[in-house]
């Protein structure tokens, strides 16, 4: 079959013409190539000249005592070695990926009770690697198949995935460290009219909808959590924001006060109807658990 498929026009690129290739460079020779690869040399020969004929170039200058490449040789060779490395990590991923657990957020994981999770986690399942990722997209990066859990504070349709309900978090004002209100020991949601509210429209909680149509504020829409930040950190701005972001982004010239009269918001996780982790279930068990004990 192998000898058919050789001696014909190559139809498709495949990793033994990237590994014979890899092979005879790395040995040296054709003869070593082959058992390496554990073929014929006349094998290594043919998978070389249908490699060739794919690319349309000569990749080898061959003589009885050296081979060395050609100009394209050495591209098509530096190539190679980076695409045996990523399907090689595939296949370790697709063997070992239900050993980690990916859990991703948009801003904050699981606010105040992130460190304790991972404490937790890491002394209760050590066979089962934890990653948390922040990737700023509604989903926190399970739409792009970056996670296999994802936390979801911002308002969104939850109909498309299984999800959980695992607690809840009071809403925080974030404001520069000498802007008059951070004297305060709590603000209303009726004194944010009066600024300017940073909004982050792809990820944030905070909607217009927390105020009356008539009496709602001036908004500044930012991109991801530092741009908000930044924006607020001049003065100019104001943020409304769940306590997660309190507790996970302290920084120089940032303060944050309670807001006193606002609804909580809802934390949920969410995953992948069918694709659910083994793990899923558990760290669902873990979470809410931490944010039950927190009142």
């Amino acid at each position: 079959m192998d000898s058919h498929r050789d001696g014909g026009a190559a139809r498709a690129l495949e990793l033994r013409h990237l590994r014979c290739l890899v092979a005879i460079m790395d040995t040296g020779s054709f003869t070593d190539a082959a058992h390496e690869l554990g073929v014929s040399q006349a094998a290594v020969s043919r998978t070389l000249a249908a490699l060739e004929r794919l690319l349309g170039v000569r990749l080898l200058h061959r003589t009885s005592r050296v081979v060395t490449p050609t100009p394209a040789g050495v591209q098509a060779l530096a190539r190679a070695r980076v695409l045996l490395a990523g399907a090689g990590e595939l296949v370790h991923e697709a063997a070992t990926g239900r050993s980690r657990l990916h859990i991703g957020h948009a801003w904050s994981a699981f606010g105040r009770h992130t460190t304790e999770f991972q404490r937790r986690w890491h002394a209760q399942h050590p066979g089962t690697e934890l990653r948390l990722i922040r990737h700023n997209t509604p989903t926190g990066g399970l739409a792009e198949g970056l996670c296999d859990l994802a936390v979801i504070r911002a308002p969104l349709d939850l109909t498309p995935w299984a999800h959980a309900l695992i607690g809840h978090e009071t809403r925080w004002v974030a404001l520069a460290s000498d802007d008059p209100w951070a004297r305060r020991r709590g603000i209303r949601l009726a004194d944010i009219p009066s600024r300017t509210l940073a909004i982050d429209r792809r990820t944030g909680t905070t909607t217009l909808d927390l105020w009356p149509r008539d009496r709602r504020p001036e908004v500044e829409y930012t991109q991801d959590i530092d741009d908000w930040l930044a924006a607020i950190a001049t003065g100019r701005r104001v943020g409304v924001t769940p306590q997660a972001t309190a507790a996970q982004y302290r920084r120089d010239g940032i303060t944050y006060r309670p807001l006193r009269d606002a609804d909580p918001v809802p934390v949920h996780l969410i995953w992948r109807v069918h694709d659910t982790h083994p793990a899923t279930h558990t760290a669902l068990a873990l979470a809410s658990g931490l944010y039950r004990a927190s009142g």
